[in-house]
């Protein structure tokens, strides 16, 4: 069957390829910044850096553990890696109190801090 000089399959075929192309950055989007926020997590206690929440040193893992069962727990809560930084791994809801990451020769600094400095240079890479 011919629709002013285009059959109907080359339509459909059409609709198809747009919604592929429409949809397919939101793939890329989602899978770009899981990937990111699993490199952050990754990075902690790594490198001769302790990670430091209420006043305590966790262990890498610890850390790593506790990191990741937050990101679960809020995942609603973020569209995108620096909404991650800013809302999950640079404060305890709990205390208020600003996470710290010490590392080996350097000065303490805020994690916010730290993890914006890493996904920056993971992203000039």
């Amino acid at each position: 069957m011919r629709l002013d000089g285009v059959t109907l399959m080359n339509k459909i075929l059409l609709c198809g390829l747009l919604l592929v192309f429409v949809l397919q950055p939101t793939v890329t989007l989602a899978d770009s910044m899981n990937e990111e926020i699993d490199y952050l997590i990754s990075s902690v206690g790594t490198g001769g850096c302790t990670f430091i929440r209420n006043g305590n040193r966790l262990t890498g893992r610890d850390a790593r553990t506790h990191l990741k069962s937050k990101r679960r727990r809020n995942a609603h809560i973020i569209d995108n890696t620096e909404e991650f930084i800013e809302k999950i791994v640079s404060r305890s809801v709990t205390s208020g109190k600003p996470y710290i990451i010490s590392c080996k020769g350097e000065d303490q600094r805020n994690a916010g801090e730290w993890f914006t400095l890493l996904l920056a240079q993971r992203r000039n890479l």
